[in-house]
């Protein structure tokens, strides 16, 4: 599985050097990008990604940030509409709000690309494949559980896409494992204090669910509440339990790396290349080119017997081209 994974990740990054090498100019254009966030490391590298691609090929950028605050976001949406850009690119979010402002940008007849949010209004959406990923971690989990125990879940953002999809395929999988509980109710994460919050609902699993009551595993749709969990397993002195989560944030990418961290696996993303993808969807767009419904920039699962082959690029100090 791991030469397969590796293999898959070279031929992707492959076939995006392509892609770059015959990506046309946006000398000219304007291109607005707007984003729900940047506090976060997947958040910020993809918002890097899109800007330096976009200025590397002549546009001039208008990028908004909208600090976490939905209705933020759908003000900057309104101020980009107004501004008539040539595209707008838009980032992550709660979908629910999100949707008939997306659906605005379309009916002002700006063409609307998208990094990590799925909806009909968007010609392309750049992101990895969350499906794949969703099934893998819970695979990976089900493998290190011996396919029986209880699992703590943190399910907080169904709004947020690309959350739902891994959390239906961690139920999906779980669907043939009858041995494996989730204990009820699901923990909630939270934007801000993500980790801090995290280690204190950990804490109380631990608390209400000692060495002997079958717990072996908590799990978040991204990985930052998982620095938490770990953080709050390791304090706990406990060996029976381990942290999964997805993204590749370096933090957490360092811990699963460390054999004597509880952080058992994650699913690394490329957020800076997803969103250098996504700025050369719009360029091959503007310049006259069928671009496709979505497209996927590779992952790599990271475990405790992998990482040291795979884990370089995703550490700390790896460089933001790597991430």
């Amino acid at each position: 599985m791991l030469a397969a994974s590796v293999a898959l990740n070279a031929m992707a990054t492959a076939m995006v050097n392509a892609q770059e090498a015959s990506t046309h100019s946006l000398e000219g254009k304007v291109i607005g990008v707007t984003v729900i966030g940047t506090d976060h490391h997947w958040d910020l590298m993809a918002y890097r990604g899109q800007i330096d691609q976009l200025e590397e090929l002549g546009a001039e950028v208008i990028a908004l940030d909208a600090g976490r605050n939905d209705q933020t976001q759908i003000s900057q949406i309104q101020t980009l509409i107004a501004q008539q850009p040539d595209a707008i690119l838009e980032q992550l979010g709660n979908i629910d709000v999100l949707d008939p402002w997306l659906q605005r940008i379309t009916d002002a007849g700006i063409p609307l690309f998208t990094v990590d949010t799925s909806t009909p209004h968007a010609i392309n959406n750049t992101t990895s494949n969350n499906y794949n990923i969703g099934a893998e971690l819970a695979l990976q989990m089900m493998q290190d559980m011996g396919a029986e125990g209880k699992i703590a879940v943190f399910n907080g953002f169904q709004s947020v896409p690309v959350c739902k999809i891994r959390y239906d395929q961690l139920m999906y999988v779980l669907e043939s494992y009858p041995n494996v509980e989730v204990i009820q109710p699901e923990l909630r994460d939270v934007i801000p204090n993500t980790v801090q919050q995290a280690y204190s609902d950990t804490n109380d699993v631990l608390t209400q669910h000692g060495p002997d009551s079958g717990l072996k595993a908590i799990w978040a749709c991204w990985d930052v509440p998982t620095i938490g969990a770990s953080q709050a397993i390791s304090d706990a002195g406990r060996t029976d339990v381990k942290a999964y989560g997805v993204d590749g944030s370096p933090e957490f990418v360092e811990m699963v790396a460390d054999p004597d961290s509880p952080a058992g696996a994650v699913v690394a993303q490329q957020p800076y290349e997803i969103g250098r993808q996504a700025a050369r969807n719009v360029a091959a767009y503007l310049n006259g080119e069928d671009v496709p419904p979505f497209t996927f920039v590779s992952a790599v699962l990271i475990n405790k017997q992998n990482a040291g082959e795979v884990a370089g690029p995703f550490l700390p100090q790896a460089g933001d081209g790597a991430q």
